[in-house]
């Protein structure tokens, strides 16, 4: 019989003392704020701090999903929202993380200076599952618009989660779930 993974339930704001604990492949549930970027948003919040100005919100140990929902229909609060391609943010992620971004929610591999900022800086990278939008839609009890509106569905947004439900790709040492289930399962 296939082994029952433990679910860990964490909250956000996310602290060291919360992430430090959690491993690569760990199944957690998120509870709290996290706000979505994509690609355009990441690019702006890249520039103003490279122009010295302030972020339309904290970035310090706030999780960043990277998300386009689509509409919601009537009595939703969002449409479908799953998650994108985490590479597409690659190169600004390290100085995101450098400014106290603590987390992270994409799909899929990223980078090795996006690995080594989670280690030097202590953040953390969650995978969600591409392909369960409805699913992870109905963990988004309430959203709020905060930034770059004119992005439509790339805008800053604050969503209030409950049971948001993710798995640790990246971990505060570096072990990266993506990697380490390919080398379970290779024949090499």
């Amino acid at each position: 019989m296939a082994e029952q993974a433990v679910i860990k339930h964490i909250k956000t704001p996310l602290t060291p003392e919360t992430i430090k604990n959690l491993k690569a492949g760990d199944v957690v549930r998120i509870s709290g704020y996290i706000y979505t970027a994509r690609d355009a948003a990441h690019k702006r919040l890249s520039e103003a701090l490279a122009r010295g100005e302030k972020l339309p919100f904290d970035l310090k140990d706030n999780v960043i999903y990277y998300v386009g929902s689509t509409p919601a229909k009537p009595g939703e609060v969002v449409g479908s929202a799953g998650p994108t391609t985490s590479g597409r943010m690659d190169k600004y992620t390290p100085t995101l993380i450098e400014q106290g971004m603590r987390g992270m929610i994409g799909k899929g591999f990223r980078s090795q200076e996006v690995i080594d900022a989670c280690v030097r800086y202590g953040a953390i990278y969650f995978a969600a599952i591409g392909g369960a939008a409805a699913v992870i839609s109905q963990s988004i009890k309430g959203e709020k618009m905060i930034a770059y509106e004119d992005l439509g569905s790339e805008a800053i947004r604050r969503y209030e989660v409950e049971d948001f439900p993710a798995i640790v790709c990246i971990d505060t040492k570096g072990n990266d779930f993506y990697k380490i289930g390919i080398a379970k399962y290779s024949n090499e």
